[in-house]
């Protein structure tokens, strides 16, 4: 799984999260006495918070990734053609084909 940048969404979610768990944890000790479950469950609520928390501001840290390298175009001609004719090979197959029959073979 790839990291993404940290954004305010995520955090925000995040924080109500854990502020929400911990209300919870909170209210339930000071107002009646937990079972250990109860413990548990607020304890995993916590838990799966933070690690909420600190995944999204650790994904937000990237090393920087290095530039582009600049690449050295060479021109090379095949085979032992000297650079004119393979001009003249190009342009005599770029030429139009129907132009080129019409030149060669007059119309009667």
């Amino acid at each position: 799984m790839r990291p993404h940048r940290m954004d305010g969404v995520s955090l925000s979610f995040g924080l109500i999260f854990l502020a929400i768990a911990f209300w919870w944890a909170v209210s339930q000790v000071v107002a009646v006495n937990l079972p250990p479950v109860g413990w548990i469950v607020a304890g995993g609520l916590i838990f799966f918070g933070v690690a909420g928390l600190l995944g999204a501001i650790r994904s937000g840290r990237r090393e920087p990734q290095p530039g582009p390298v600049a690449a050295q175009a060479a021109v090379d001609v095949p085979g032992d053609l000297p650079p004119e004719m393979h001009a003249s090979i190009v342009r005599e197959l770029l030429d139009d084909p129907a132009g080129k029959f019409e030149r060669d073979h007059p119309a009667r």
